[in-house]
């Protein structure tokens, strides 16, 4: 499970490269992979107008990205175009690919994500993971990593990197898991425990499906909160384009705002947090339904057959919500609120007391609250991409090793 080295950081895209020759050429790697990926298939020409450069200067930095496996030709262009028909060219379907990683309360899960976005390879394990210990959950994910990896490589790609998402606070070393309650970990560097061949970089599961919203939804605006919820709650600001992360990178903890300070205990040691309102399993304590393995599902379910307990349950969780949020909307003055996770398939039940806790306590115009269509694959795939997005930015990092 080898690749050429990867000096990006892959889950947080976009590094500044130096102000050298070498730099300048990097990022104009960096342009034409941009540019091909966005509004592939193009011909040399097409990738010139688009970004400013001689056809020969792009005809020099494709004809490298194409020896590195990072671009392929796929012939000439379509017919009826005037003058001769460039060679028409796209992300490559084999080479690197990113895989994407996630350690949930109850599951775990791997996919491998091609240059072209499309997921090539997953594998997922249900079990719990509360309190276990971080090495053989470590161990098993790198069961499912190596599947994965050996799925992928059958298609011709290979690993460029592996981004893992978490359920918790993670230091800005981008391998510690400083502290998951609901696993019960505590300064735990999992960078230790996975493949020394493939070095991971570790982040919150809501950083990871914000970014997947943000890269893969339609319509995302460029500011917004993205909430996420699977045993725990989680948030994370998207500002400009890019993630809010805060001094020590523990931006987003909204399960642990309180809602009600003098509330239930919270596994954080807090007390009255959200997620003891809104978390799955006060939900399922307050519908009285017990625990099973699609516990979304058996709550739409339920919700949809007009169980009155269940939809008092999620109506009471929507109000919670909207109490947390109504602080960050205030305070950050989003574009937007995106539900994404296990939230976004009890939305309809959810959404009207939340909105209506929003717009009676903000004090500017009621937030817009949108639907994640990733629904729970958001931090998997917000993961996976976060790879295949430092390839894009920095593909000279990968094209030297050709």
């Amino acid at each position: 499970m080898t690749a050429p080295p990867h000096e990006a950081h892959p889950a947080r895209p976009g590094r500044a490269l130096p102000d050298t020759q070498q730099g300048m050429r990097r990022r104009n790697l960096a342009r034409v992979m941009h540019t091909v990926s966005a509004e592939g298939p193009l011909s040399r020409a097409a990738v010139a107008s688009r970004i400013g450069l001689t056809r020969a200067a792009v005809s020099t930095l494709v004809d490298e990205l194409v020896r590195s496996g990072l671009l392929e030709e796929l012939g000439p262009e379509r017919p009826g175009r005037v003058g001769r028909p460039g060679s028409a060219l796209a992300v490559s379907a084999q080479g690197p690919a990113g895989i994407g990683a996630e350690i949930g309360v109850d599951h775990l899960a791997v996919c491998a994500v091609d240059l072209r976005g499309r997921v090539r390879a997953r594998a997922v394990r249900y079990g719990s993971n509360r309190g276990r210990s971080p090495e053989p959950v470590l161990a098993q994910l790198t069961g499912l990593v190596r599947q994965v990896v050996s799925e992928a490589e059958a298609e011709g790609l290979w690993p460029a990197g592996i981004a893992v998402a978490v359920p918790g606070l993670v230091a800005r070393d981008g391998r510690t898991v400083v502290r998951a309650p609901n696993l019960d970990w505590h300064d735990a560097d999992l960078g230790a425990l996975l493949p020394a061949d493939l070095p991971p970089t570790v982040d919150n599961e809501a950083n990871f499906g914000a970014l997947a919203e943000l890269w893969l939804g339609d319509g995302t605006p460029r500011d917004f909160l993205h909430v996420s919820a699977e045993i725990g709650i989680g948030a994370a600001v998207v500002f400009d384009g890019r993630l809010l992360r805060g001094t020590r990178g523990f931006a987003g903890e909204l399960g642990h705002v309180p809602v009600h300070p003098d509330g239930p205990d919270c596994a954080c040691g807090g007390r009255g947090c959200l997620e003891q309102y809104a978390g799955e399993k006060a939900v399922l304590r307050a519908a009285g339904v017990e625990p099973g393995e699609d516990r979304v599902g058996l709550l739409a379910g339920r919700a949809a057959e007009g169980d009155e307990d269940v939809r008092r349950a999620l109506r009471e969780a929507g109000t919670a919500l909207g109490i947390a949020l109504t602080g960050a909307v205030n305070l950050l003055d989003p574009e937007g609120v995106v539900l994404g996770g296990a939230l976004a398939g009890l939305a309809p039940w959810l959404l009207p007391s939340l909105r209506e806790e929003l717009a009676r306590r903000t004090a500017g115009p009621a937030c817009p609250v949108a639907v994640s269509e990733l629904g729970p694959q958001g931090p998997l795939l917000g993961a996976a991409h976060s790879v295949v997005r430092a390839v894009l930015d920095d593909p000279g990092a990968l094209a030297r090793q050709a």
